[in-house]
């Protein structure tokens, strides 16, 4: 049971999961800051706004872009929570959205005391041994999802040993009937977002570890080089090198 106000970010907060987390949280009574890539998008977030939702516009794609969403969410009242929900299925903006901007984010924010990000079961596909000098980290052409969704798995985990102070965890939503996921995907849409509400704000004491790889508020064992020392080093050397911005 949650017995304080938190303040939220919600990334990708336009539609799908991140949307249905951001009004979830409101109707708890916390603080939400949603996200929408551009104007039009944010236009279609008056119903949260209304309800005292704050906001940020910057298309993750853009890496000034989310040094301007880093900034402006500095300059106001410290995040208590990050949750790191924006993503991608397909296209060149996987790597971009997927693991550079919440690499980015999570290097240049105040440090917020809780971190969720979302993974996938798809990760389990993910190839940890390719050379991640290699990887398209600028979008230039299409990334794998499943690769993406292994290096924030394994971002999510680098953040529980690096900031002991601060709890870090990643979650599988499951297949949900998202505008991702489809109209038929089999998993439950409201399921699909309890967790990462829960880790984010929830007193209860599971919901006070930290690195934890999550599906439906049970902790699952995650691909073996999530938790591989040596694995989240050089992916967040090769990321720092990309970004220039070193956690």
């Amino acid at each position: 049971m949650n017995h304080t106000t938190c303040r939220i970010l919600v990334t990708g907060s336009a539609d799908g999961l991140g949307r249905a987390a951001a009004h979830s949280l409101l109707s708890a009574g916390h603080e939400v800051v949603v996200h929408a890539r551009n104007p039009e998008r944010a236009a279609g977030l008056g119903p949260l706004l209304d309800r005292g939702a704050g906001i940020v516009v910057g298309d993750l794609t853009d890496r000034d872009a989310v040094r301007r969403i880093a900034a402006e969410l500095n300059d106001a009242k410290p995040l208590d929570a990050v949750i790191h929900n924006a993503g991608v299925w397909r296209g060149p903006a996987v790597m971009p959205v997927n693991i550079v901007a919440p690499y980015l984010l999570t290097a240049l924010l105040r440090e917020p005391r809780r971190l969720v990000y979302l993974s996938s079961g798809s990760h389990f596909d993910g190839h940890p041994h390719l050379s991640l000098a290699g990887i398209d980290w600028r979008g230039e052409h299409a990334g794998s999802y499943a690769d993406s969704k292994l290096f924030v798995t394994a971002l999510a985990a680098a953040m529980a040993r690096l900031r002991p102070g601060v709890l870090s965890n990643a979650v599988d939503p499951g297949w949900v009937p998202t505008k991702m996921g489809g109209p038929n995907a089999p998993d439950d849409l409201e399921l699909g977002h309890r967790t990462q509400e829960w880790l984010a704000t929830s007193d209860d004491p599971q919901a006070l570890t930290t690195g934890g790889y999550w599906y439906h508020r049970r902790q699952q064992p995650p691909h073996q080089a999530v938790n591989d020392r040596a694995f989240q080093d050089r992916l967040l050397e090769a990321l720092a090198h990309e970004t220039g911005v070193s956690i």
